[in-house]
């Protein structure tokens, strides 16, 4: 035997070339590309109708076109398909190459939004004009690089949701949640917001709102002009403001005590949404090392501290003195805050305290000693709220988190980090929801390490870096913070060991499922 034949035995055979159906859904896709690219240069396209519909037919057809000829004659069940053979799927010269490509686009469209034609003072150019009969339709007026940017990506959840759907077709779960963040894109961060834009005039006015949206992934949902927005448009308006602020203490801890963060992060939320679709290919790139999760731990939920001191003091800059004239006043709403805080961290460290990694605790008692002395040392010494302007707080998050974390990176190193960086490393909504999950959820994937074959591709097909194998040589329940209930490891079990479950809280924890003889005393077993 060979030495080529010898490694051919001991890695599988390497990925073929795509079909004749392949090749031309890619040149149909890459020629719509091509109109916008073209648009970046200005050209003048004599009826922008047309072409943007026909670019936009194009790359969202031929995405699905190719993938329909990728899976149609593949028998349903687990598809690895060489990932690990594929330059683009294994960090090589195309994965740095769109990476690079995806990670410019972010920077020009945060930054430099006048290079895609973007004119502030009268009529947009390039690739903006090409989108303003679109935004005509919909919110009745020019487009801008946010339309742009909500259109494409829009339009890649919904075509490379097609492909995944194709892909694990043998999942209910994995179609119907699929199905789910098509859903809520197209309709309550796209079609939604933009209609409602029709609805202001002169003496109405209501701001832009993703209704999915919750703080504080919506950081900026409770700055001065949005609340004067949300009030001067009258019950509307109010409406939206009170459903922003029940959506944090009431919505959010429901629905993810019944069915853990995966209710938002994998059938909601757009993020996730992008990461499982478009992002699917680059799922197994995700760290799995301990140090990788060690920091990932501290560095979340981090920013989630950044943003509560961060929203803290927006939101008490703007408010008044006068109890007199006002309930909510500064004081009052410093004292809330704290008085919620401490409620949290009290309640945890009484009811939930041996369920915390020991960093954990002493995080927790570091961060909640310096919010408390930073709201004390206000108030006794008299020195700006978290010693720093709250305008100053607000641009310095929406540049670090809101743009370059989420955006340039979390998005524009798909090839590089995996589909979800952001989500691991950065989203304080997960920190959130996964500090809800892991404390008083009833969600949890259960496993039978008996069946367990060791095959490992529950562990390298998991986007959050968790080992799952290890769980499932042992039995245990998995139980993390970090676990966005995608299903994907149940999924590409071949032997059915893990499941998604909601059940009691008892044994949810440090479950020890699977009989071993020297730890079970087989007859108290049985009779219990």
């Amino acid at each position: 035997m060979s030495t080529v034949q010898r490694n051919m035995s001991l890695t599988g055979e390497p990925p073929k070339t795509i079909n004749t159906q392949q090749k031309l859904a890619s040149a149909i896709g890459l020629i719509g590309l091509a109109v916008l690219f073209l648009a970046l240069f200005n050209i003048n396209f004599p009826n922008k109708t047309l072409w943007l519909t026909a670019s936009l037919i194009a790359i969202g057809g031929g995405t699905v076109w190719f993938s329909i000829a990728a899976y149609r004659n593949k028998h349903e069940g687990i598809k690895n398909d060489g990932v690990y053979f594929k330059s683009l799927t294994s960090k090589g010269f195309w994965a740095w190459v769109l990476g690079i490509t995806l990670t410019l686009f972010y920077v020009v469209l945060y930054w430099f939004p006048q290079y895609l034609g973007l004119v502030q003072d009268g009529d947009n150019k390039g690739l903006v004009a090409l989108f303003d009969p679109l935004s005509q339709l919909l919110n009745g007026g020019p487009a801008s690089q946010w339309f742009v940017y909500g259109t494409l990506y829009t339009l890649a959840i919904l075509a490379f949701g097609i492909k995944f759907i194709l892909k694990y077709r043998h999942n209910k779960y994995e179609k119907l949640r699929t199905y789910s963040v098509m859903f809520f894109q197209l309709g309550f961060a796209f079609l939604i917001p933009e209609l409602m834009q029709r609805l202001n005039s002169e003496s109405f006015s209501l701001p832009y709102y993703d209704l999915k949206n919750i703080w504080p992934l919506n950081y900026y949902n409770f700055e001065q002009y949005r609340v004067d927005q949300f009030i001067s448009a009258g019950d509307i308006g109010l409406a939206l403001l009170i459903f922003g602020i029940l959506s944090i203490f009431i919505i959010t801890p429901i629905l993810t005590y019944k069915y853990g963060k995966r209710w938002y992060c994998s059938w909601v939320c757009g993020c996730g949404g992008l990461a499982e679709t478009a992002g699917d290919p680059f799922r197994h790139l995700s760290d799995k090392r301990q140090i990788a999760w060690k920091v990932e731990r501290w560095v979340i939920h981090s920013v989630l501290v950044f943003v509560v001191l961060m929203t803290t003091a927006v939101v008490h800059s703007y408010l008044d003195d006068d109890s007199s004239k006002y309930w909510l006043t500064k004081d009052v709403f410093l004292i809330s805050v704290a008085v919620i805080l401490t409620a949290v961290f009290a309640g945890t460290f009484i009811f939930k305290r041996e369920e915390l990694q020991k960093d954990a605790r002493y995080g927790a008692i570091g961060y909640f000693v310096i919010i408390i002395w930073l709201i004390g040392f206000h108030y006794f010494s008299g020195k700006t709220l978290f010693l720093f302007e709250a305008e100053t707080l607000r641009q310095s998050y929406g540049f670090l988190i809101g743009a370059v974390f989420s955006g340039v990176i979390g998005v524009g190193f798909y090839p590089i980090f995996g589909s979800r960086v952001w989500c691991r490393f950065g989203c304080p909504m997960a920190a959130i929801l996964g500090f809800q999950q892991r404390l008083f959820s009833r969600f949890r994937i259960t496993t039978n390490g008996g069946q367990c074959i060791s095959c490992g591709n529950c562990s390298t097909y998991c986007e959050m870096g968790i080992d799952v194998r290890t769980y499932a040589q042992k039995g245990e329940n998995i139980v993390r913070s970090s676990c966005v209930g995608c299903g994907i490891c149940s999924a590409v079990c071949p032997r059915g060991v893990l499941k998604l479950e909601n059940g009691p809280l008892e044994k949810r924890i440090d479950s020890n499922e699977i009989l071993l003889g020297n730890d079970v005393d087989l007859m108290k077993y049985v009779n219990n």
